[in-house]
């Protein structure tokens, strides 16, 4: 006799009965060597804005966050989205010295589907080539696949952005493709985004790889 599995309607999608989805994506703090992720709260907008002003953070965002009111707009309509459960922010932390350096976030959270977004990442301009960035993206990636038990994390980033592209590839995310004309950034530039994966078949190759690539020391 065929398999009939049985199927349940979930937040608007199916599912099929029985299938263990992933686990509900809490604020946490996660700590590494070099940075810790801390949930972003409201009290971070001054570090946040302290570190902002180079106007070339933004240039692939939707807003420009040298702007006080733009970075706490951009605040609010992050701790609005955590509220309703589609995102997680952060913001990162010198562990050595305790400033705020940047931020991120895990977004487009599909529980039904397993599968979540790390965007919205930004560091100040002297972090720039710095072990932060793939720290912050390590401990993400760790917490969502060891943890919450995620089938996939996207990552995305401008097409015109190869100094972005070339450090998620280092990750190793597989590049999946171009949409084009994507979102509409500064300067009402439309933007094309690159899109890449990292799922669960692969994490531990991809694990492996940034803990010699980080602490192989």
């Amino acid at each position: 006799m065929p398999y009939a599995p049985t199927i349940i309607e979930d937040d608007g999608y199916w599912m099929e009965e029985g299938r263990k989805p992933m686990r509900k994506i809490e604020p946490v703090v996660l700590e590494g060597r070099f940075v810790r992720l801390e949930p972003l709260e409201r009290h971070h907008e001054g570090g946040l804005n302290a570190i902002a002003g180079d106007p070339e953070i933004w240039s692939s965002f939707t807003s420009d966050l040298a702007v006080p009111e733009n970075m706490r707009a951009w605040i609010e309509k992050a701790l609005a989205n955590r509220a309703i459960g589609t995102e997680q922010p952060f913001v990162t932390i010198d562990r050595a010295t305790g400033a705020i350096v940047g931020g991120t976030r895990v977004m487009d959270i599909r529980e039904a589907h397993d599968a979540v977004e790390i965007g919205a990442t930004w560091l100040g301009r002297p972090w720039w080539r710095t072990a932060f960035n793939s720290e912050s993206k390590y401990l993400l990636l760790r917490h969502l696949f060891d943890t919450i038990d995620c089938h996939r994390v996207c990552l995305k980033t401008d097409l015109l952005n190869e100094r972005s592209q070339r450090a998620i590839e280092r990750l190793g995310a597989v590049r999946e493709g171009v949409l084009r004309k994507h979102m509409i950034v500064q300067d009402g530039r439309s933007r094309d985004s690159v899109y890449y994966s990292i799922i669960d078949d692969e994490w531990a190759t991809v694990r492996a790889r940034l803990e010699q690539n980080l602490y192989a020391d």
